[in-house]
Parts: structure tokens; C-alpha cells; sequence
């Protein structure tokens, strides 16, 4: 995939999940892209898929830019952007200007994944984890999150949901999430998370200020307050993460799962990136686990991902015992709008 290919796919993306800016934005990059420098050397270097599927540099190079934004570094990039208003020939002069001012900055900044943690899809953890702990009737959570990020979808029980006239979560909650909701309302059954901890590749700490930054910059310019959403979770977190291979880890964490509690593992948007290999390895380690479970020490198993379908992310979820497949319903993947099923048992 070419270069313009790329940013023209993931331009539709993001205009499609509510970002006009990047909508518009990527394009002109095509336009103005800065041929046979050493920052186009350093993106043909990458080898592989380079779109929205595969290395995501459409995704690198504008979190860089928006990096230089939101450090202050680039005074007519920052009068370019959101909340400002230019029209595509003066946005075209200044990208070009910026792409070669700071070509070193760019160098460096893509050579690290993405890193995002959206905040939203803790609405459809909520609801999922009342909703499992009301069937299962075991109050007290152990969680673990795979592919966790900065871990702060790890607090979920300290965020407010509200779905339509239904609200869950505490009073004093740290955020509040309010996507728009449609089937029937969650059910609320209270509990209490007993145990925390998360694993990924390259988790972030997001009281680490150059962290924080990675994870403000790949937020869109455009969209301030999935930034203030994540300025409110930083500022709560307190979530425990690993550096691993999440199947290796989930192999120990299984293992140490305490007794009278509900062992609830979940992921959102992060399993269709493991390797086909891990995902059996891991899928057995569950059912095996899920197989020892009892009424009293459950295993659940929350999933927010991909399922091939036009429309958004599939809600689902496994319970022991007994391997109870539970259709939750879908939701965005950024957590915009969520389509409830709800449990029927």
C-alpha cells in the first residue's frame, strides 16, 4: 500500500468515527508530502503493511504533529488547528512548513506504535460487568485486562454510565459517559473490585508526563473531549500494568485467582492484533480455567471486538460455569453509540 493510499483509508476512518479535521487533514499531507527526504526515507523503510491494518504511519504522523500542537513547538500549526479554522491552501503551507522543521522530531516520533486508550469503550465495561455480576450474583471483581494500554479502562468501577434515564457508577464518579443508547436499559447490581492489574507490549505509565503526552497526541485535534476524558482518568488511575506477552501473563493470572470472587478477563479492540497462534493458546487457557470455575469463584470473559461486520465492535461474553455465550449487542468502536441486548439469559 502506498502512502496516499494509506492516508486517504484512514481519512475516511477517521471521518467516519467523527473527526472532519483528520478527514480533511491527511489528504492535504498526500499534497504536500516532502518526496525523497529523509522523513519519506524513514517511512519507506517500513516494510509490511503501512495502513490503518498494519503499521498505522497515517496514525504516527499525525499524533506527531499533533505532539508539536500540543507542546506548544510550532506556533502557526497550533493557529491551523482545532479550535481554528483555515481553509486547505494556508493548512497545505503550514503542514509543509512543519513536515520539514521538525523532520528529526517526526523521524523519532513514528518509530513507536500507537498508543490509545479510549476512555468511552468503559461504557459498554460497566454495563457488562453489572450485567454478569447480577447473573452470576458474585459481588466481588478480580480483573484483568489483556492489551491494557496506560490501564485506564482498568478503573472502569470509578467512571458513571448514562444510558438513557439509567445511571451506574458512583456518585462522586471521576467521569462521566453518556453515549447514545439504544435497546434496553443495564441492569444495575453494585460490586466491588476486590483486585486490578493489566498486561501489554508496551504499556504506558500516564503519570509519566512523555506517556501522557503519546496518549493525548493520537487523540484527534478536533475532538476535545475525548482529551478531557482523558485528562479526567489520568488523574484517578492507579492501575497496576505488566510488560508481557498477554498469554503468557494470563497463564500466571489464571493460576492466582483468588477464591469467592469472579475472575472477569476482558480486552476491547485489542485481540484481533494477537497472532492467530496466541489466540488459541489463549482461548484454551480460559476454557480450561472456565472448566475448574464454580457458582461461587466464576470466570467471565468481556469482549469488545471486531467481528467483521460493517457496523461498529460485537459485545459478547463467555461465563462459567457452565460456558454460558452471552450476546451483548455492539457498540462503536470509540464508544460514540452503543446497541444493547442486554442479558436475556
Amino acid at each position: 500500500m502506498s502512502l496516499s493510499d494509506a492516508l486517504a483509508r484512514q481519512a475516511e476512518a477517521c471521518a467516519s468515527l467523527g473527526s472532519p479535521f483528520m478527514g480533511r487533514m491527511l489528504p492535504l499531507l498526500t499534497e504536500v508530502w516532502p518526496e525523497g527526504s529523509a522523513l519519506d526515507r524513514a517511512v519507506q523503510a517500513f516494510e509490511g503493511d503501512i495502513g490503518p491494518s498494519g503499521h498505522s504511519l497515517p496514525l504516527r504522523l499525525a499524533s506527531g504533529l499533533h505532539a508539536l500542537v500540543l507542546t506548544g513547538q510550532d506556533a502557526d500549526l497550533i493557529a491551523a488547528y482545532p479550535p481554528n479554522d483555515v481553509s486547505d491552501e494556508v493548512l497545505k503551507t503550514v503542514l509543509t512548513s512543519a513536515l520539514s522543521r521538525h523532520e528529526m522530531f517526526l523521524i523519532q516520533w513514528i518509530t513507536s506504535p500507537p498508543q490509545t486508550n479510549e476512555v468511552r469503550r468503559s461504557a459498554v465495561l460497566i454495563a457488562g460487568t453489572h450485567a454478569l455480576v447480577k447473573r452470576t450474583g458474585v459481588t466481588q471483581v478480580h480483573l484483568s485486562e489483556l492489551g491494557a494500554s496506560a490501564g485506564l479502562n482498568l478503573m472502569f468501577d470509578h467512571y458513571a454510565l448514562e444510558a438513557g434515564a439509567t445511571r451506574l457508577g458512583p456518585d462522586d464518579a471521576a467521569l462521566t459517559l453518556a453515549p447514545e443508547w439504544s435497546g434496553p436499559a443495564p441492569v444495575i447490581a453494585p460490586f466491588t473490585v476486590t483486585d486490578r492489574r493489566g498486561v501489554d507490549l508496551n504499556p504506558l505509565d500516564p503519570h509519566n508526563p512523555d506517556h501522557a503526552l503519546r496518549l493525548r497526541a493520537y487523540l484527534w485535534a478536533d475532538q476535545a473531549h475525548r482529551v478531557a476524558l482523558t485528562d479526567a482518568a489520568i488523574r484517578v488511575n492507579r492501575a497496576e500494568l505488566d510488560r508481557s506477552d498477554a498469554v503468557d501473563w494470563l497463564k500466571g493470572r489464571l493460576a492466582d485467582a483468588p477464591q469467592g470472587r469472579m475472575h472477569l478477563i476482558y480486552h476491547t479492540v485489542a485481540w484481533q492484533y494477537f497472532p492467530a497462534e496466541r489466540q488459541a493458546t489463549g482461548t484454551a487457557l480460559i476454557e480450561a480455567a472456565g472448566a475448574r470455575a464454580t457458582p461461587e469463584t466464576p470466570l467471565a470473559w468481556l469482549r469488545m471486538e471486531a467481528d467483521g461486520q460493517a457496523r461498529g465492535a460485537a459485545l459478547t461474553a463467555r461465563l462459567w460455569p457452565g460456558d454460558h455465550h452471552i450476546i451483548l449487542g455492539r457498540a462503536d468502536f470509540h464508544g460514540r453509540w452503543v446497541e444493547w441486548t442486554g442479558d436475556p439469559h
